[in-house]
């Protein structure tokens, strides 16, 4: 796989399954790297696999979010058609199967989520941000200035949202009237599930005064055209993506009690709207309930709810009885990683991933599955992904550490290679059985890759999160950033090296992004071990990221403690306090509009190594967020990976 492949990369999810279980509707998602964007087309197959999934939208515009009628005879989904404005997307309905027009139901200056149907079929309800009179201003220096009074008032990617929060609108099916906002005002609100009476909604959102300080969300309801959101639960933890039974007298949801207690393993929760009291299910499994980046509400079936789960490099799907009679069981396990399901009429849904292959949709019907899609066939023939083995590696404490190697094309076992270890963002997420496009691209570059889950990571028991919590921590006190996950990493190299002779132990490098990237700027100034390294989108200075990121203050769950009540404790984990002892040559990387890791977080890095003396590149790139490796534009992805990859070769000579 070279960097230029990135500009094919193409991959199949968001499965919805018609109401009779007979087809399934998904999204292909594809990197249009001439038009430097990505593009996505809604196609439908059938689940017997009588006939080949065929496109149901043309996948000029950015198609997405279907979602079947009760009566499974239209289609709603969002695009960007129908408006001169690229930046407008717009809202829907057309019929499957039969003759019938496409109608727009409306058009929005925002992203349009969480589309659903009432189970009456006569509306939809979906999320979309409010803009604030102000945005209409088109000369931004006559725009007044923002009176900011809480915090998390931006998100990266998004700007500023205090003055256009995530509201749930209603929308009537047929196009006959105007979208109705149902949740007006500052608060934001998001994920609408319908009731069984086809007038509640319940959703989530945070209306409470200090909801900034405490970080609390509850989950609440509304009836159409009667009055404000009433909450279910009362400011006691963080829930949400909610999912009403087939009766109506519960709501699933998915989150943790006391919202100050940071990490911990979201779980699977059953609110009961007689007593407004709430439990939490399939507790024996202590394992996250919301994968990051692929969480989505349970699903109710047949009396137990359907999850996914991480657990060890994977996401599986489990079946959790509702009433807590048993343990959860496995419904669909494998070397890979579901990031969509649904299920409807019988019949399972799901998208998947593995270490050698894009997403994938799958069904489950009568107890045997089959792959339904096979959109990454051409490119998985033409870039060879590489495949991984999995080992462990024993780290202090005797803890045993989940890591993967890829080795590179046609490689020779009694040669030696160079070796790039990875180190994940977070820190609670996980690498695992998951297509990975830069570990493909450094294999094929000719380096061994490593990949590992430090303490910290996710896809675990909660303690193995909570090991790297601050020493002040008000529930699960631990040893703090940089100390066992950096023991965890270092163990893997060690373990590596150890199994794996055909790694040069000369010739070893080290990267990472967001928390990968502190921990790059962490190893190097604990280390000389490594003869190159790419720190990118990092956290160099506790303190500061801590009053300049959009998620300003949150620090303090995780650490006990503000940078300001806490100074030498923030001074201790951070980087930038071993600066004079980095002798290793240092590749920075960082986007300019990135604000979960702000830029200055590089600069200070790059200030310091470069008046030191020591040897530092620093690459700036414009009109990025923190998501530039993911979902940057494919122009600067392709860029990045060959900046990365020209780096490592100059060092390592693979």
């Amino acid at each position: 796989m070279l960097p230029s492949d990135i500009g094919g990369l193409v991959a199949a999810g968001f499965p919805r399954v018609s109401p009779d279980g007979s087809q399934v509707a998904f999204v292909v998602t594809r990197v249009d790297a001439d038009a430097n964007r990505y593009r996505g087309q809604v196609w439908i197959a059938p689940v017997d696999g009588s006939r080949p999934a065929e496109p149901f939208t043309s996948g000029e515009h950015a198609d997405g979010n279907p979602a079947w009628s009760p009566d499974g005879r239209r289609l709603a989904f969002t695009s960007q058609r129908g408006t001169d404005d690229t930046k407008k997307v717009t809202l829907h309905v057309a019929p499957v199967g039969s003759g019938g027009e496409t109608v727009m139901l409306a058009t929005f200056s925002e992203a349009v989520t969480h589309l659903s149907w009432s189970p009456d079929g006569r509306h939809l309800a979906f999320t979309t941000r409010v803009r604030d009179a102000d945005y209409d201003v088109d000369d931004p220096k006559k725009r007044p200035p923002r009176r900011v009074t809480r915090f998390f008032s931006r998100l990266d990617n998004e700007g500023w949202t205090f003055d256009r929060p995530n509201h749930v609108f209603v929308v009537r099916s047929d196009g006959s009237g105007q979208p109705i906002d149902m949740t007006p005002g500052e608060f934001q609100f998001s994920a609408p599930a319908w009731g069984p009476d086809s007038r509640t909604l319940a959703f989530s959102g945070a209306t409470h005064d200090t909801w900034d300080l405490d970080l609390a969300v509850d989950l609440f309801t509304t009836v159409l055209g009667d009055g404000d959101p009433v909450p279910l639960t009362k400011q006691t933890g963080s829930y949400g993506y909610p999912a009403w039974s087939a009766l109506g007298g519960a709501v699933a949801m998915l989150g943790h009690d006391e919202s100050r207690n940071m990490p911990q393993n979201p779980r699977l929760g059953i609110v009961d709207l007689a007593s407004g009291q709430h439990r939490w299910v399939g507790t024996s499994l202590d394992r996250g309930f919301a994968p990051y980046g692929d969480t989505q509400p349970p699903i109710w079936a047949d009396g137990a709810l359907l999850v996914t789960v991480e657990d060890r490099g994977n996401e599986h799907l489990f079946r959790v009885a509702a009433d807590g009679g048993s343990d959860p069981e496995l419904l669909v396990g494998g070397d890979r990683c579901i990031n969509h399901f649904h299920y409807a009429g019988g019949t399972l849904a799901f998208s998947a991933s593995t270490v050698d292959r894009p997403s994938e949709v799958f069904v489950v019907r009568d107890g045997e599955e089959r792959r339904l899609s096979f959109v990454t066939d051409g490119f998985v023939e033409r870039a060879a992904p590489r495949p991984a083995a999995r080992f462990t590696a024993t780290s202090t404490g005797g803890v045993e550490v989940d890591a993967w190697v890829l080795t590179p094309p046609g490689y020779d076992p009694s040669r030696r290679y160079p070796a790039l270890l990875n180190v994940h963002g977070g820190p609670f997420t996980q690498y695992g059985n998951r297509f990975f496009d830069e570990a493909q691209l450094q294999a094929s570059a000719g380096f061994v890759v490593l990949l590992s889950n430090p303490r910290g990571s996710s896809g675990r028991e909660a303690t193995w999160a909570q090991a790297i919590s601050g020493p002040k921590h008000t529930y699960a006190p631990g040893a703090g950033w940089g100390s066992v996950d950096y023991d965890d990493v270092m163990a893997v190299v060690d373990e590596a090296l150890r199994r794996f002779p055909f790694i040069d132990p000369d010739r070893l490098g080290v990267l990472g992004g967001s928390y990968g990237g502190f921990m790059t700027s962490w190893i190097v100034g604990h280390t000389n071990r490594f003869k190159a390294a790419c720190s990118e989108r990092a956290v160099n200075n506790l303190a500061s990221e801590d009053w300049t990121s959009d998620i300003a203050t949150a620090f303090r769950f995780d650490f006990g403690g503000m940078w300001f009540d806490e100074p030498d404790e923030y001074r201790r984990m951070s980087p930038i306090t071993y600066v004079r002892d980095v002798e290793t040559p240092l590749l920075i990387i960082h986007s300019e509009d990135d604000l979960r890791c702000p830029i200055e977080q590089a600069e200070q890095m790059f200030v310091a190594l470069r008046l030191l003396g020591k040897d530092v590149e620093f690459y700036r790139f414009p009109a990025e967020g923190h998501e530039l490796s993911r979902s940057g534009s494919p122009v600067h992805r392709i860029q990045r990976a060959e900046l990365i990859l020209d780096f490592f070769t100059k060092h390592l000579s693979p």
